[in-house]
């Protein structure tokens, strides 16, 4: 007797869990038939000898890029590390950074938004500052603070701070002036004023200079790994296995880069959503 309505309640989640999935076909079929495509294309050129950059195989032919891939927890002390370790060293150095630049670039860019006389005086620098290449900030960062780790975390800072601040002031600035003669007609607080209109309000421009930002701070600690010597990170690896020919461990790294940076952006515009009210369509 019992029988009978567990197994409805069983065919029941599995017919929706195959409906949803067809559902979401059209949606990923295409772009795994490309992906295909692109790997294929690129294997048969790196057959023929047209380029020298080997194929997507050779993930698994060549021995060493082999094993990165089969044990990325590998650890045997030093810099001689699997994938997951210097994914989470690279990691670790970005959510530093980019927790400084969120929290440095919401501040002035508030202060900005707020203050007339602040944004005439500081937003011409800002403007100089934030066309200065990562990469040109690693010797300064070096020959300031002497050590590898804390002109990392500078990199990825300087890198990441600026699409917040100025995203962060332009939704300071765009709040609708009615929402500012409603708070003076009510003699809000400032307190009140902050967290009841100016931060609503600014919200999502907020959230577009962290999601550019997270972008930029992972580009940024890749850039910084690769100058930078003697220290475990994904961008070190890159530029240790060029320095020894093992294209294929490139390769797999590259890999790592792109799916951690989709994960980052995917993982910010989640909590966007999730925070941010969605105008009703």
């Amino acid at each position: 007797m019992t029988t009978f309505p567990r197994r409805a309640a069983t065919n029941g989640s599995e017919n929706a869990f195959v409906s949803a999935l067809k559902k979401q076909i059209p949606n990923i079929l295409p772009p795994l038939i490309a992906l295909a495509i692109l790997l294929t294309l690129w294997q048969v050129l790196s057959w023929s000898g047209i380029t020298k950059l080997p194929g997507p195989l050779s993930l698994w032919t060549d021995q060493r890029t082999k094993e990165l891939l089969m044990y990325p927890f590998l650890d045997r002390g030093g810099l001689d590390k699997g994938m997951f370790w210097q994914t989470l060293a690279s990691l670790q150095r970005v959510a530093i950074g980019y927790s400084f630049a969120a929290i440095v670039g919401i501040g002035l860019g508030i202060l900005v938004g707020t203050t007339p006389i602040m944004d005439k005086a500081l937003d011409p620098i800002f403007q100089f500052l934030r066309m200065v290449a990562p990469l040109a900030w690693v010797p300064i960062a070096l020959a300031a603070l002497q050590q590898n780790e804390p002109a990392a975390l500078f990199v990825i800072f300087v890198t990441a701070v600026w699409p917040i601040l100025i995203n962060t002031a332009v939704g300071v600035k765009q709040i609708p002036q009615d929402y500012n003669n409603v708070s003076k007609v009510l003699q809000l607080s400032r307190k009140e004023y902050f967290f009841n209109i100016l931060i609503p309000s600014a919200l999502p421009y907020i959230f577009t200079g962290l999601r550019i930002a997270i972008g930029l701070a992972w580009l940024a600690i890749i850039a910084a790994e690769i100058v930078m010597s003697g220290i475990v990170g994904i961008g070190f690896f890159i530029w240790d296995a060029y320095q020894n020919n093992y294209i294929s461990e490139i390769i797999l790294a590259v890999i790592y880069i792109g799916a951690v940076g989709l994960l980052l952006d995917r993982g910010m515009a989640y909590l966007q959503n999730a925070i941010v009210p969605q105008d009703p369509k």
